[in-house]
């Protein structure tokens, strides 16, 4: 806990901070029809389509907030994270607020190089992003704070939906085993 953030929290603030803590993990009813999405979610990173990526991370979104029976969220893909001297923006995250679907902002492209960001980092922060969704819509928060328990959910997000290494292209391709290939005979 970060205390000089923390002591600048109000009590019902720091209520909220504390609840979201003790949650260390979002359960999927169903992960491994997850994981070919995030496949597609990868497969069109690499070809760095805007709008190739957008469909399949939208289609990743929208079947993890059907597994949970919760409202879903819209997802706007842009290019090139927008930037200053000290810092990049990866995402944003918009509760609904009176608009009919809650929304969420993304980039797939690195400021200073303008090269398509890694598939574990894009897919991390959309999920990052996801997470301040569920505390609203599954643990019913008043807000959404970075606790070390919200780090912990969006890991276990990221676990269950990332196939294990070596048993899929999603492995980094120096950390996979190479299979023999078969002699002809």
């Amino acid at each position: 806990m970060l205390f000089g953030y923390y002591n600048g929290l109000n009590f019902k603030q720091k209520r909220i901070y504390q609840e979201s803590d003790r949650v260390v993990a979002f359960p999927l009813p169903d992960p491994e029809t997850l994981q070919p999405l995030a496949t597609k979610v990868q497969e069109a990173l690499r070809s760095g389509r805007l709008d190739r990526t957008k469909k399949w991370a939208q289609h990743l979104l929208d079947s993890i907030t059907d597994q949970l029976g919760i409202q879903r969220v819209r997802l706007d893909l842009l290019d090139t994270r927008p930037s200053n001297s000290k810092m990049e923006l990866h995402g944003l995250y918009y509760p609904a607020q009176g608009r009919k679907y809650p929304r969420m902002k993304l980039w797939m492209r690195t400021a200073k190089r303008r090269q398509v960001v890694a598939f574990k980092t894009f897919l991390r922060t959309l999920l990052h992003e996801l997470c301040h969704h569920l505390d609203y819509e599954c643990l019913g928060l008043q807000d959404s704070f970075h606790t070390e328990g919200f780090y912990r959910r969006e890991s276990s997000l990221v676990q269950q939906i990332l196939p294990p290494l070596g048993h899929s292209s999603l492995a980094h391709p120096s950390r996979q085993k190479r299979l023999p290939t078969a002699k002809a005979v």
